[in-house]
């Protein structure tokens, strides 16, 4: 079928977007999500291990609010903060634990066990053992695919936004208001391409980890959303803010991935090769619980100073072998396929990409400057995180505006009368040929390398100039590819990759201040 009308398109399927599917669904709304993985088990919260924010012993909302503006460097939007924290437990229960009934971990009396994590001032944090995201993602993907009013599009990837002003064969709407009416989709198995028109689209497309040369995200976050936004029209800010998560697992020949945070909530210190623990010259008050740039930059300082190819963390010498297997055992499992006990050894970690406190401007409600788009999730920024993100922040805004969105579309789902799709042509084909996946990976692999080196951890001016150069010469090379070669998966996340690295670059290159995870030199 090469055309789909929908009532509303989401476009991901992770917290933000699964929520938003299942609270319009839930109130008999027809909802068409899409999701690149053919599985739809990849996304960001899948690879989520930390844990959610709940609510912790002596706790409120106003203590909340606090730990949020401090992590975020005096750059966070208090109204965001302030939605989030009086909100926020509530959705936990009324989602998480009474609809969809996420297993999380629970002490011997059978209450709910609450973590400590680094810039929260209580436990609060709600977990799964090390699989947090994954528990709540697979309670999500089950419910979708169970609703009658739920159509799920595994393997498609959205190529473009669908806006009158750039499509429409009524060359009057580029006089109208900016609009967004569902989007072209790219269907991977079938390798054609579908034009999706919908009242209301919400993007849900997660990160942008992967334009990095190292990061704990998963192969789809290239910035998607973020760059067919802006294609679109759409206000994009604060890009500059990428945080690094400090410790992301470092072996010659094995992938990079997550150890979670939580690991150092229990009490893991980070170490040099010898086990001394080096977080007390960096920050003497929170050490290894310090928020994450501090973290992130300290080991940064200390692998540039002694000249180190990476950093340790040490459980062995201060978690019981018994908690470490109990609490983590994802990790234990993957660091042991690479020969890292880390029960016994010492796990070797360096800072990775890891989460983007930018992205598509929206208000409290999800919308976005274009009529008919909301934005929801990691590709969403709301002013909540600021220039850094305080820990476990991210699951709880992806449930939170997800449920906002739904609402607000709920409450105004007529007012957006369906849009002709004879008006929208279907799309054109001007590539002849099958585009070459060793120039994409060798486009991708330049990418990540100006990235992770001029516009990595530590920024200057010069180094940020030269990232603008290639990356804009770059880009000029992958449009004529793009143009010149028929769609795949690949050559779509690499058009999208590198807008993306542009917007992060540039965003970076005119915020002269360091300020929370942006750091200039």
């Amino acid at each position: 079928m090469e055309l789909i009308e929908t009532e509303v398109l989401v476009i991901g399927s992770g917290i933000g977007g699964g929520i938003t599917a299942l609270s319009l669904a839930d109130a008999g709304i027809p909802v068409t999500v899409v999701t690149r993985s053919s599985d739809g088990e990849e996304s960001n919260t899948a690879w989520a291990q930390g844990g959610i924010i709940y609510k912790g012993p002596g706790d409120s909302p106003e203590l909340l609010i606090e730990d949020v503006l401090r992590a975020g460097a005096g750059h966070s939007y208090l109204e965001a903060a302030r939605i989030l924290a009086e909100e926020g437990p509530k959705k936990v229960e009324e989602w998480l634990l009474e609809r969809l009934q996420v297993p999380f971990d629970r002490d011997p009396s059978g209450e709910l066990s609450l973590a400590l994590e680094g810039g929260h001032r209580v436990p609060r944090i709600l977990h799964a053992a090390d699989a947090t995201g994954l528990a709540i993602h697979r309670a999500l993907k089950a419910a979708l695919e169970a609703h009658p009013h739920v159509t799920v599009l595994k393997g498609h990837t959205a190529i473009d936004l669908l806006t009158p002003a750039h499509h429409s064969l009524d060359r009057l709407d580029i006089y109208r208001p900016p609009s967004c009416v569902g989007a072209y989709l790219f269907d991977r198995m079938e390798r054609s391409i579908k034009r999706c028109i919908a009242r209301h689209t919400v993007l849900a497309t997660g990160g942008l980890g992967q334009v990095f040369l190292t990061s704990t995200n998963p192969p789809g976050a290239r910035g998607d959303g973020v760059a067919m936004a802006y294609r679109a029209g759409a206000r994009v800010i604060n890009m500059e803010f990428v945080q690094f998560h400090p410790t992301t697992f470092h072996l010659t020949g094995a992938p990079p991935f997550l150890i979670s945070e939580a690991v150092r909530g229990e009490g893991a210190r980070l170490v040099d090769s010898s086990g001394q623990p080096f977080m007390q010259h960096y920050d003497p008050h929170w050490k290894d619980l310090a928020p994450r740039d501090v973290v992130a930059r300290s080991i940064y300082h200390h692998m540039l100073e002694y000249d180190l190819p990476h950093v340790y963390l040490d459980l062995r010498s201060y978690i019981p072998k018994e908690k470490i297997l109990g609490h983590f055992p994802n990790i234990h499992a993957e660091c042991l396929r690479y020969g890292v006990d880390i029960t016994q050894d010492l796990v070797p970690v360096v800072p990775g990409a890891h989460y983007s406190c930018g992205g598509v401007w929206v208000d409290g409600w999800g919308r976005t400057t274009l009529q008919g788009l909301y934005a929801v999730g990691e590709v969403a920024c709301t002013g909540l995180h600021g220039a850094n993100r305080l820990a476990s922040t991210s699951l709880l805004e992806g449930l939170v505006w997800g449920d906002r969105v739904a609402r607000h579309i709920r409450g105004h789902l007529e007012e957006r009368p369906p849009f002709d799709p004879e008006q929208i042509p279907p799309w054109q084909n001007s590539g002849h040929s099958d585009p070459d996946p060793a120039l994409i990976q060798q486009d991708m692999s330049v990418i990540k390398h100006i990235m992770w080196n001029y516009v990595g951890l530590v920024r200057t001016t010069p180094r940020l100039e030269r990232a603008l150069r290639e990356l804009r010469h770059l880009e000029t090379e992958i449009e004529g590819f793009y143009r010149n070669n028929r769609l795949s998966d690949g050559v779509i996340g690499l058009r999208n990759a590198v807008r993306t690295a542009i917007l992060i670059a540039m965003a970076a290159w005119e915020n002269k201040r360091s300020m929370g995870c942006h750091y200039r030199e």
